[in-house]
């Protein structure tokens, strides 16, 4: 009998601790640097100092993706033991991860390894689907062909207090526009084959938080088995309200809280808000 898949991902996933423990994954982590001060994510700074960090202002910090060497350590330890792999990243249009992943791939050529470049900030939603799936026995390729699916159909919206930090870091993408009016509006975003779009230019957090609301509606179209997790970037009193909204509104098999770290935190910006969400229904 074969050894069964095993999932590895990396920081920017944020997948809960009892996830990883339940399903033993190892989790790649990225670095975030403030000048010559660099960090490892989920190692050696925690969420709330690393914004403390960025609040007092100065140069953008900035983030890496893990090395080659790293990839092959765990790609080869898990090879060793006869695993297949499937490797989960963030999308290859915000960080290099993904290239790092292929390139330690085709260092072992006679390893099982499969690596899924998930074009979206919404990593963490495909990690429990693959692990379960792993863990029930599916083939390496009955997982990937699932996931591929599943990711097609994870929706992204978020409303941005400012877009100086997308802008800074290069990732802004179509919302470039916006760039002259970055003190008037609160724009909503979404993210479509990794690119950012914008949805609709909110004066107010308020009217970008009922967008968000009619967004998650146009999509969900009556739809009752829905996941979704609500993420912050350091504003946990605003999410909560944009949580407790989504639930009178929806019925939801799981919606999650999370805190975006640093190296999200870092490309999206303190004050951001929003959700992602799949429906059963539309892949399974």
């Amino acid at each position: 009998m074969c050894a069964k898949v095993k999932i590895v991902t990396d920081s920017s996933a944020y997948p809960e601790p009892e996830v990883i423990a339940k399903y033993d994954i190892p989790v790649v982590p990225l670095k975030v640097a403030f000048g010559s001060d660099v960090f490892v994510e989920g190692v050696d700074i925690t969420n709330e100092e690393f914004y403390q960090r960025l609040a007092k202002g100065g140069k953008l910090p900035t983030t890496s993706q893990p090395t080659i060497a790293e990839f092959i350590k765990v790609y080869r330890e898990l090879a060793e033991q006869g695993h297949p792999i499937l490797s989960l990243h963030i999308s290859s249009k915000l960080s290099g991860t993904y290239a790092s992943a292929l390139a330690a791939k085709n260092t072992l050529p006679q390893a099982q390894i499969e690596i899924v470049d998930s074009l979206t900030i919404a990593l963490g939603m495909l990690i429990s689907p693959a692990a379960e799936a792993a863990e029930r026995g599916e083939t390496l390729s009955q997982i990937v062909a699932s996931m591929r699916k599943l990711n097609k159909c994870i929706r992204v919206v978020g409303a941005f207090d400012t877009l100086e930090y997308l802008w800074k870091g290069g990732r802004i993408g179509a919302a470039r526009a916006l760039v002259g009016t970055l003190l008037k509006i609160k724009p909503v975003l979404t993210q479509e084959d990794g690119e950012v779009k914008v949805l609709n230019k909110a004066r107010t957090m308020a009217h970008a938080r009922e967008y968000i609301l009619e967004f998650v509606e146009r999509k969900v179209k009556g739809n009752i088995f829905i996941h979704g997790w609500v993420a912050h970037s350091h504003v946990p009193e605003a999410a909560q309200i944009l949580e407790k909204r989504l639930r009178e509104n929806f019925d939801w098999v799981e919606l999650r809280f999370l805190e975006l770290g640093p190296v999200l935190g870092t490309h999206m910006s303190p004050g951001l808000i929003g959700v992602s969400f799949y429906c059963d229904e539309d892949w399974r």
